[in-house]
């Protein structure tokens, strides 16, 4: 009996879904576009949020920013839940090698008195602030508008509860429980840290999503990241003998890497929208960013002295610098 293999070519109904076809053709389309574009519900609502009577329960109007098409805020990472988790497995297991190597090599023994103290009392408060961070970006996810936006903002704030966890293990590394009571203490009535505790808990009360999103994600991170972990965990306390700091905090340093370009690319398509926007989100930079330098102005000063004033100054420099690449008026 002879056989005769052949290929034969079956043409598919279809590509991808609708709503995507109607947006980029009827092509293939990647996970990232089917798991992410024009999912936001837009009709057919039952009724209004009786907590806002006056806005539909998914609403474009909880923020002063104008978009024409709220899907123009693409994520350069191309992350939905799938890549996420997988780009945080390989981060998470690079982690705990890091915890591993330190605690099964009692590196945490080999550091002074007084570089053990500052490092617990400059990292420790700093699990609350991440806290805020996952309370904010949750709050965006909830008010926000449009999947593009909202999807990322709910993956930052697990990024950040993961934060907070990474530096009460910290605390319970190179310290014990006392440690954390401690660290909560001087969250709570320590002079120095008022400022910056005064700024978390306002941000939680405001209600424009957008402009939430400008203070917590752009301004204030963008300013505590590379204060605390690049200046101060990085420079000044690996000079000091605090290598093993710098390696437990491996994840932050390069999490803030990562997700500042994502951050960047949602705030230059705002701003490029239009004039309005762009003066809006000025104005809101601004007063958040003063805000921002003099809460963290006295951690400055407790780490590194006399330098404290041109550290703030060169952090400034390159915050306005990255404003400028986006096309704000610093």
């Amino acid at each position: 009996m002879q056989i005769d293999l052949r290929t034969v070519s079956i043409k598919p109904l279809r590509h991808t879904y609708g709503h995507i076809e109607r947006r980029f053709g009827d092509k293939p389309a990647s996970r990232y576009q089917e798991g992410t574009y024009d999912l936001q519900p837009t009709h057919n609502f039952q009724y209004r949020p009786t907590w806002d009577p006056d806005r539909e329960i998914f609403d474009a109007s909880r923020t002063r920013l104008k978009m024409r098409d709220w899907y123009a805020f693409r994520d350069p990472r191309q992350y939905y839940y799938g890549t996420w988790t997988l780009a945080r497995a390989r981060q998470q297991e690079t982690a705990e090698s890091n915890f591993d190597f330190v605690e099964s090599r009692n590196l945490a023994s080999l550091l002074s008195p007084e570089l053990l103290t500052l490092a617990l009392d400059l990292l420790l408060p700093l699990r609350h602030v991440a806290w805020g961070g996952s309370m904010n970006n949750t709050a965006i996810c909830a008010y926000g508008y449009g999947t593009a936006i909202t999807q990322p903002c709910m993956y930052h704030a697990m990024d950040h509860l993961a934060i907070a966890q990474y530096l009460t293990r910290i605390g319970l590394l190179l310290g014990d429980a006392a440690a954390l009571s401690s660290a909560k203490e001087h969250w709570l009535c320590a002079a120095d840290w008022q400022a910056l505790r005064r700024l978390v808990e306002d941000s939680f009360v405001v209600q424009d999503w957008f402009e939430l999103y400008v203070a917590q994600n752009l301004v204030l991170d963008g300013l505590l990241y590379p204060l605390f972990y690049k200046v101060l965990v990085e420079d000044e306390l690996s000079m000091r003998g605090g290598t093993a700091i710098a390696m437990l905090t491996q994840f932050m340093t390069e999490w803030y890497a990562e997700s500042a370009k994502w951050v960047d690319a949602q705030v230059k398509v705002a701003v490029a929208e239009s004039p309005g926007n762009a003066a809006l989100v000025s104005d809101w930079i601004a007063g958040w960013q003063a805000r921002a330098v003099a809460a963290l102005a006295p951690m400055a000063e407790r780490a590194l002295g006399e330098r404290a004033d041109a550290v703030m100054d060169d952090l400034a420099q390159q915050f306005a610098a990255r404003l400028a690449k986006l096309g704000v008026n610093a």
